[in-house]
C-alpha cells in the first residue's frame, strides 16, 4: 500500500506543473525550434573541426529529422 501511495503523490507532483503552466509538453518541436537547436552545434563542429563535413552530416540529420 505504501508503494502505492508514493505513485500517486509523483503523479500529482506532475499534474500540477502542467496546471501551472497551463501546456502539455508534446512529442514533436516545431522544425523551427529544431533548427534554431543544431545551428549553433553545427557552427561549433565548423570551429572544432575546421571542415565543411562535419556541417553537411549534421544539415543532413536536420533534414531527415524534418522530413519526418
Amino acid at each position: 500500500m505504501a508503494d502505492t501511495a508514493s505513485r500517486a503523490m509523483i503523479r500529482m507532483r506532475g499534474r500540477r506543473a502542467f496546471a501551472a503552466s497551463g501546456t502539455r509538453p508534446s512529442g514533436r518541436r516545431h522544425p523551427l525550434v529544431a533548427a534554431a537547436m543544431v545551428l549553433p552545434l553545427a557552427a561549433l563542429l565548423v570551429v572544432v573541426f575546421g571542415g565543411w563535413e562535419a556541417v553537411v552530416t549534421q544539415a543532413s540529420s536536420v533534414g531527415v529529422m524534418l522530413g519526418r
